[in-house]
């Protein structure tokens, strides 16, 4: 028993060094200034909504990305309808989206549906001559002034970039509100302070922005694990990209309620 003991707190103790900067971002996002951005150019971009089974939330998602405080010519929505069951495709042509439909039962996933979104619809976006892809989860709503906020700091330099992850049901119970506050903390506690700091921040699942040049300069969607963003993160991190985080930039994004639903 004291060999196992004494294994487990040296286990603890290496965590616990693995993780103490986090400690040091917590003060830095308290005291230090946020960055402000100021554009000197509206990018023309694209939302990319993967969607499956997704048809009672994804016009809502829609209807938002069209109602952005942006020139609505410099918007385009694209959904993926993923293998649909359901009439997800019908649902966000309705709202405004251009959708293409996708039925692939051996490539699965997030990752290949955007991988098959940009080679099928590599025509259509060329025409468009899109800056930037903005990747978002059918379940999501955007703040009115989203768009405003992500360009103020693409225009930057950033051509990768997060955003404010808050969520749209926090009171549903208290598995919900765990995941908000996880992505709260990840959002102003983690992202923020790298900003403030000038190191890269990190991608999480929905609400990012990927420019126009680094899908071509990939040859598409070239990430394919369940957890892709964490893929496509390091990726380009290691290609020697920073990745940027527009902090004013709003998206609400629907959390589980039961664990199965993770």
């Amino acid at each position: 028993m004291k060999v196992i003991f004494i294994i487990n707190l040296l286990i603890s103790v290496i965590f616990t060094i693995c993780y103490a900067y986090q400690f040091f971002y917590l003060v830095v996002a308290l005291f230090k200034k946020q960055k402000k951005f100021v554009a000197k150019t509206e990018h023309k971009y694209a939302f990319v909504i993967p969607a499956r089974d997704e048809s009672i939330v994804v016009g809502e998602l829609v209807l938002s990305a069209l109602a952005q405080n942006y020139p609505s010519e410099k918007i385009g929505v694209y959904v993926i309808a993923d293998n649909c069951t359901d009439n997800t495709a019908e649902a966000a042509r309705k709202a405004g989206a251009t959708v293409y439909e996708r039925n692939d039962n051996l490539k699965v996933g997030k990752g290949f549906a955007l991988d098959w979104f940009f080679e099928t619809a590599s025509d259509k976006l060329n025409e468009e001559d899109y800056d930037g892809f903005i990747i978002l989860d059918a379940d999501n709503v955007l703040d009115k002034d989203y768009l405003l906020e992500m360009n103020k700091v693409f225009d930057n330099g950033y051509d990768i970039l997060t955003s404010y992850r808050n969520s749209k049901n926090f009171d549903s119970n208290w598995i919900s509100a765990a995941y908000s506050l996880w992505f709260l903390r990840e959002a102003r506690y983690l992202n923020n302070s790298r900003m403030q700091l000038g190191t890269s921040c990190a991608i999480s699942g929905t609400g990012f922005l990927v420019g126009a040049n680094v899908i071509e300069g990939n040859g598409g969607w070239i990430h394919h694990l369940l957890t892709e963003d964490i893929e496509f993160t390091c990726d380009s991190v290691s290609k020697g990209m920073k990745i940027g985080y527009a902090s004013k930039a709003v998206l609400y994004d629907e959390q589980p309620t039961k664990f199965s639903q993770s």
